[in-house]
């Protein structure tokens, strides 16, 4: 965050806005609408500025330092690079909020993209760098916001000390107002029947309630490869309506992020032969929280229920007669694949495709190798890069040639992202000579040449770029 977002009050406030044309007259809207006290400083003024309406105040002439005593905020619009400079520089010396149209670099606040519901304002900034780019997503936004959301608002407002003297404690508030939001009473207001969303308000805030619930709930919540972008829409609503996300290593700070700013985050991470709390001990964990009432996330990386012990930590859960259910995320092994433009399976080079973990290559009875050698199937190895050599081994002894494609796909749909190729038979060299660190994948199959073809093409385009 390159910048602290905020809103001001500027009803009845002085405003000093420098410039008579195209630009100050977009600003001075804005300004107006805010109930700002505007005072117009130009030798030449548009006409559509003196039909603003409100409090406006227009002032025919260049501008001079003294222009600026009393301001709360000072806007530049003129055009003129010297002019716009002088104004940013004599704002500066009286430590006066400042914002010159069209030069980020003289500002020290920018305006953003503003999405208008009444009470309900939604700003969107790009550092100043691309008004269009902001632009377009303030346009996107407007068509997601329900058009009535003004009204839900001052509704919900006229409602805040009701509820805030028949409902004690910040937790049961705010279940409350979720409720209240996402259920019957919001969605009447939305709609216009606003006599019968008060009718039934009241009835709830008069109705006894706890200030807490018997138990919470726990949501397993797969949080996917590691791209933020691959969160499900369920997933996401879940973190945001989380007390507690009790999350692992492997979810990314971009998937963290989401979560709700006053949830409490809890960390149990493992790595190989370092497991910050035992399974054992997440597991009390979970039961603990749901049974003081709160709303936990258990987020894992991936799918949950893709070698992500979310069956473990679900039978627990219902053993101990806690409410829980489970959110999918993209496993590992269809993302990375995805990233990388490679598919698990195609009609020329796979029919099957298998999920396997490394932690059973080095001779599980239960694990049947000549099955996985088979010719057009693929196999993807999770946590294999410290039993590369014996993966490779049993593969080839059980069958499956030692020229065999293989792709190990590093860190996969992050930013950081890489993938390195070869054959089945220098699995183990790879791995060392590479570098490879976890999280990573490793890919057994003639699907695994595609990745090479795919990077390749990615080559290209990148040199034709250039």
């Amino acid at each position: 965050m390159n910048n602290f977002p905020a809103f001001l009050k500027l009803r009845n406030q002085p405003v000093l806005l420098v410039g008579g044309g195209a630009a100050a007259l977009a600003k001075a809207r804005l300004l107006v609408a805010a109930g700002a006290r505007l005072r117009v400083v130009a030798p030449v003024i548009d006409p559509a500025l003196e039909g603003l309406g409100g409090q406006v105040t227009l002032i025919r002439r260049a501008f001079h330092g003294s222009d600026l005593g009393g301001a709360a905020l000072v806007f530049s619009a003129t055009g003129d690079a010297a002019v716009d400079g002088l104004v940013a520089a004599r704002a500066g010396d009286r430590n006066i909020p400042v914002n010159v149209v069209d030069r980020p670099e003289l500002c020290t606040f920018l305006v953003p993209s503003i999405v208008d519901r009444g009470a309900v304002t939604v700003a969107i900034s790009s550092d100043g760098a691309s008004p269009v780019l902001t632009r377009r997503l303030r346009e996107q936004i407007e068509g997601l916001l329900p058009a009535n959301l003004d009204r839900l608002a001052d509704f919900l407002g006229s409602f805040r000390a009701a509820v805030r003297a028949k409902v004690g404690g910040f937790d049961a508030r705010r279940r409350l107002w979720e409720e209240v939001i996402d259920g019957p009473i919001g969605r009447d207001v939305l709609a216009g029947r606003e006599s019968a969303a008060r009718e039934a308000m009241l009835s709830r805030i008069n109705r006894p309630s706890e200030q807490k619930p018997a138990h919470g709930h726990v949501a397993i919540v797969g949080a996917g490869p590691g791209d933020p972008d691959l969160l499900t829409v369920k997933a996401l609503r879940a973190l945001q309506d989380a007390d507690v996300v009790v999350h692992d290593r492997l979810v990314g700070d971009g998937v963290l992020g989401l979560i709700r700013r006053d949830a409490l985050r809890i960390y149990v991470g493992k790595q190989k032969s370092n497991h910050s709390v035992p399974q054992e001990g997440i597991n009390d964990l979970l039961v603990s929280l749901a049974r003081e009432g709160k709303r936990v996330v258990r987020l894992k990386g991936g799918d949950p229920f893709v070698f992500g012990r979310g069956g473990e930590e679900l039978d627990a859960l219902r053993a101990a007669g806690i409410d829980a259910s489970v959110v999918p995320g993209i496993t590992a092994a269809t993302g990375c694949a995805a990233s990388i433009g490679m598919p698990l399976t195609h009609r020329d080079h796979a029919s099957a495709v298998t999920f396997v973990t490394g932690h059973g290559v080095d001779g599980d009875p239960d694990i049947d190798w000549s099955a996985l050698a088979a010719p057009r199937h693929t196999l993807v190895i999770y946590m294999g890069l410290s039993r590369a050599g014996a993966l490779a081994g049993n593969l080839i002894g059980a069958g499956r040639a030692p020229g065999t494609p293989i792709a190990i796909i590093e860190n996969g749909t992050r930013a950081d992202e890489r993938v390195v190729t070869g054959t089945l038979s220098s699995l183990p060299s790879l791995v060392a000579s590479a570098r490879v660190g976890a999280p990573a994948l490793i890919v057994v199959g003639e699907v695994a040449a595609l990745a090479e073809a795919a990077r390749e093409v990615a080559v290209r385009a990148a040199a034709q770029a250039v």
